[in-house]
Parts: structure tokens; C-alpha cells; sequence
């Protein structure tokens, strides 16, 4: 293939009416590049994934700083991953620091500002947030700007507690003031708009799923001119998209003869198409997004474990019986506080997941991960106290070698947020020195 001229980034596999974008391929690297051993322009992405209600806080900073540092009991499942991640400490959400004990906290998170208090009429967060500030920066790169997903549906109503909507605990991602971005719950609907790159209608069969299968002509006749690298890579790819696609129909099968005993409404039937085991979902989504990536069919993306305020119920961890949110209002109680840290050492290992994934996607002669920031925190420190204070994150990936990953940075006491981010705009390749209430970028996070 490198005799001939290069394949398009957006060469897509067509049948049935379908298209399948591809990943990576060295067929697709210019000449130019194999003359000059010059490796060419790899997309940078970026994902926030935020999860609710604090961690367990004795638990989550690492011992030592720099990258003389040892990950901690809650973190410790990422020890393979170490050389790849930023921990920072002490930065907090000034913005954030007043209201209730979440709403705020919440779809304040990546905008580094404060919400208007409202029950649903003029909802506001007063600004932007970093994810679609970053998306802007490469409008019309890829077909979706963005990528919005999650696991609860929108909460209603108003929390009369502390009299806000609790819209606001179901939001992170803002394209304006006045413009949450909405999320998908659905895995199905997820996957579908990543490679159709429109949403389906309804009436579609479970047939149209299986989108793998009327691509795969072409695909074989693709593959025929490739050379043995890039088959291997087609081939890896093909397969994880058969293996998402049969579990999300494993997903949504029920196996046994159980008949209804009476009519019920179509339309107070929850859609089947989400998986009732929480893990499941969650891995689904996380594949989703990781894939999205793969294909550049986006470079942008925020997830989000649960809205705020989430009572899932963890019984389904060994050792774990109860709802998130009020495991975390522990009062330090020893055995709720042995919960919750079984629950915040299962949702690092969910960021691992993701984080191995897109580490074993080749790209070019590196790797999707090496080419992506990936975010994940929350908008407190503890459950219990509602602490906007050394909040705890986590940055997974090198930007493609702008990020001075392997280390755990210690920062004076309330650091502003809105540094880090400043850091990860620029890293993401837009030049900026201000963001909300930023001071500038954070030392060391940089690697030039």
C-alpha cells in the first residue's frame, strides 16, 4: 500500500445502506512520512468522566510526590497504569463553595463557576464548560462535535432540601450558560449514532444492529489490499465491533418463557435496550466512548457513573449493601466507611477499563491513550462533608507527549481548578492562559 496513493482518515466501509468508519491504519500515513520517517499529525482527544457523591478521602492521595510516588489503597488498581497518569492534589472549585451540598458542586464541575439557584425556570451555570471549549477547537474535524454519555436518565423536579431543579445534578457538559448538553443513557442508541452518525428510528429491527454484517463485503475487499500490519490491526477492530455488538443484544435478551399476566402501556415499559446490571452498562458506554475515539468519529467526550446525589445500589460488590449516596454520608462510621471505599475503588477500576482500552489501540507507532487526556473526579472531596476542597482526580494519557505523566503533584492549598484546565486546553492544542477563575497554567503539568 505505500505505493500507491494514501487512504483517506475518512475512508468508511458501506453496505446495507450503513457506513463503518475505520481505525488507524498505516496505509493511511502519507508517503511523504515513510521518505522522511516523520510521523504524521495524530488527533488529541479529550473525556471527562465524572462520578458522584466524594471518595473515600483517607484513602485516595498518593504517598511521596513527583514521580517518586506510590499509588494509593484506592488507586492501586491502576499500578500498570502508573507511568501514564497525573495526580494532582489540593486544587478546589472557589466557584462552588456555597449553595447546597451538590447541585452546585455538579454542573459547576467543568465550568469552574457558579449556577444560578433555580427550580427549573432559568437554569444558568454562567458559563462554559472545558470539554466544549476544547470541542470548539476542532469543530467540523469529526462528525460529532462531541459526545455526551451516561447512565441515569435527567432527574426532575426540585430537591426541596435545598430548593434547586435537579437538572442541575444531571449535567456536566455546557455549550453556553443556558445550554446543557444532553446525555445518552442508551447503549444501543449510543452505538448506533456513533456509526450511523444519525439517530435510528424506532421502528428498526434488531437486525439493523448488527451493522458489522452489512459492512463485511466490503470490508473483505478492503482488507485484500492491505498490507499484514494493517490486516491485523482491521481484523482486532472488526472483532471488538462484532463483540459490542453481541453484547448489547445479549444484553437486551431475555432468555426464559415468562409471559406477562396483563396488558401493559408500550409507553410505561422502561426500553429494554438498557442493561439492568449496572457493571454491564457502564462497560458498554465506556466501550462506546473508547471506540468513538478509535475512529475519530469524535475527539470530544464527557461520561458520567451516576447523577448527582446517585442512591445506586452497590449490593451488587461483595462486601457492599446499600445506596451511594447515603453509604457516603458515613459519619465516619467504620463499616459504612469500609463500603464506600470498596465503592471508590470500583469506579478507578471502571477508569483503568477504559484507560487499558485505548491503550491497546494502535495508532500509527503509538496508541490511542498516548494521544488522549482523560479525566476523572469528582466535584467533592467526601460525601459526608460536601468538601469542595483537594478535590480528587485523576488525568490518564499524554496528549500526544505534551502531558508529563508519572507523577503526583502537590499543590499549595486551594490551588484554583480551573489551572488544571488551563493545562489540559493547552495540551489539547488551544493556547490559552485563562479560564473561569484561573491564575494560570499548573507547574509540571506540562512537558514543554
Amino acid at each position: 500500500m505505500r505505493r500507491h496513493k494514501p487512504i483517506s482518515r475518512r475512508t468508511l466501509l458501506r453496505g446495507g445502506g450503513v457506513a463503518l468508519a475505520l481505525p488507524w491504519l498505516e496505509a493511511m500515513k502519507p508517503a511523504a512520512a515513510y521518505a522522511a520517517t516523520e510521523l504524521p499529525h495524530r488527533p488529541r482527544r479529550f473525556a471527562a468522566l465524572y462520578v458522584p457523591n466524594g471518595v473515600r478521602a483517607d484513602m485516595w492521595t498518593p504517598t511521596g510526590t513527583g514521580s517518586a510516588f506510590e499509588l494509593s489503597p484506592a488507586l492501586s488498581s491502576l499500578a500498570d497504569l502508573k507511568q501514564d497518569l497525573l495526580v494532582p492534589t489540593n486544587l478546589w472549585n472557589r466557584a462552588s463553595e456555597h449553595g447546597d451540598g451538590h447541585y452546585v458542586k455538579t454542573s459547576g464541575w467543568l465550568t469552574c463557576t457558579t449556577i444560578t439557584k433555580s427550580i427549573g425556570i432559568d437554569v444558568s451555570c454562567n458559563g462554559v464548560s472545558v470539554d466544549q471549549i476544547a470541542a470548539r477547537s476542532v469543530a467540523g474535524q469529526t462528525p460529532l462535535a462531541s459526545m455526551e454519555l451516561a447512565i441515569d436518565p435527567v432527574s426532575t423536579g426540585v430537591d426541596t432540601n435545598v430548593g434547586y431543579t435537579r437538572v442541575y445534578g444531571a449535567h456536566i457538559a455546557w455549550a453556553g450558560p443556558t445550554k446543557p448538553l444532553a446525555r445518552e443513557t442508551n447503549p444501543r442508541l449510543a452505538f448506533e449514532r456513533l456509526f450511523r452518525l444519525t439517530q435510528p428510528h424506532g421502528s428498526q429491527s434488531q437486525r439493523d444492529l448488527l451493522l458489522l454484517d452489512r459492512v463485511l463485503e466490503d470490508a473483505k475487499r478492503f482488507r485484500d489490499h492491505l498490507g499484514s500490519a494493517d490486516r491485523s490491526r482491521m481484523d482486532e477492530y472488526l472483532e471488538s465491533v462484532r463483540s459490542l455488538e453481541e453484547r448489547l443484544q445479549r444484553s437486551t435478551q431475555f432468555g426464559g418463557t415468562w409471559q406477562p399476566l396483563a396488558s401493559l402501556d408500550p409507553q410505561q415499559i422502561p426500553p429494554a435496550e438498557i442493561p439492568d446490571d449496572h457493571q454491564t452498562h457502564v462497560r458498554l458506554m465506556l466501550d462506546i466512548l473508547a471506540l468513538g475515539f478509535q475512529i475519530d468519529a469524535t475527539r470530544v467526550g464527557t461520561f458520567m457513573f451516576g447523577n448527582s446525589v446517585s442512591g445506586k445500589s452497590f449490593s451488587f460488590l461483595d462486601g457492599v449493601q446499600g445506596g451511594h449516596h447515603d453509604i457516603s454520608h458515613h459519619q465516619n462510621d467504620p463499616e459504612k466507611l469500609r463500603q464506600y471505599q470498596l465503592i471508590t475503588e470500583w469506579h478507578v477500576q471502571q477508569y483503568g477499563y477504559l484507560l487499558r482500552r485505548l491503550r491497546a489501540m494502535e495508532e500509527d507507532e503509538s496508541n490511542v491513550l498516548e494521544n488522549s487526556i482523560i479525566l476523572m473526579g469528582n466535584e467533592l472531596r467526601d460525601g459526608n462533608s460536601h468538601s469542595p476542597h483537594n478535590l480528587p482526580l485523576l488525568v490518564g494519557g499524554r496528549a500526544g507527549g505534551r502531558l508529563a505523566t508519572g507523577q503526583h503533584l502537590e499543590y499549595d492549598r486551594d490551588t484554583p481548578l480551573a489551572n488544571l484546565y488551563v493545562s489540559l486546553l493547552n495540551a489539547f492544542g488551544v493556547p490559552t492562559d485563562q479560564f473561569a477563575d484561573s491564575t494560570g497554567p499548573l507547574p509540571n503539568v506540562l512537558t514543554s
